[in-house]
């Protein structure tokens, strides 16, 4: 058996909150597939499918220290393939930091890093090519204590699942794990 993983930064309550007042300001067309305000996240990096018995190993080895750090998404765009997203203009140093430490530790467990320049963003909806972004919009501010390793199921009711989760500064303790 196999699970699709990702490591992901998800936003705290204020964050969410945040997040739902900047999608209420697009002009979304009605084949928009929006994404549930429990799917917003920021993906550090994907993983791919990895074998169910391989997760205590992950779940010891991509656990690295890192600081607090506050995420600015300020940048609404289209992607293409239809994808609306709300990125970030600037990257901050902790963030850039985290990104580097987890890719290497993900090369120690022998599994493939993604080699194209990192864009952190939070997807908000699939098939949006024709929404529009807003013109003038509020900075969504995600403050970062923890990051997380996340399944992605495949269900549109329970899209992603986290099965581990990494406090800052606390290298030593992996919160979450459920094992079974």
């Amino acid at each position: 058996m196999f699970h699709r993983l990702f490591l992901a930064l998800w936003p705290d309550d204020v964050g969410r909150q945040t997040m739902a007042e900047h999608t209420r300001s697009w002009a979304w067309p009605e084949q928009s597939v929006r994404y549930a305000p429990v799917d917003w996240h920021v993906t550090l990096h994907f993983l791919g499918n990895v074998p169910a018995q391989r997760l205590p190993e992950l779940a010891t080895g991509l656990n690295v220290p890192f600081d607090h750090f506050d995420l600015l998404l300020d940048r609404p765009e289209q992607w293409p393939h239809g994808l609306a997203v709300l990125g970030a203009s600037t990257l901050p140093d902790q963030l850039v930091d985290l990104h580097q430490r987890l890719a290497r530790a993900i090369t120690v467990l022998d599994l493939p890093v993604e080699q194209r320049p990192y864009r952190p963003h939070a997807t908000l909806a699939r098939g949006a090519r024709a929404a529009v972004p807003p013109q003038d919009c509020a900075p969504v501010v995600w403050s970062v204590r923890e990051y997380t390793l996340a399944q992605s199921t495949g269900r549109p009711g329970e899209r992603y699942v986290v099965i581990g989760r990494y406090a800052r500064g606390n290298h030593d303790q992996r919160r979450g794990y459920d094992d079974t």
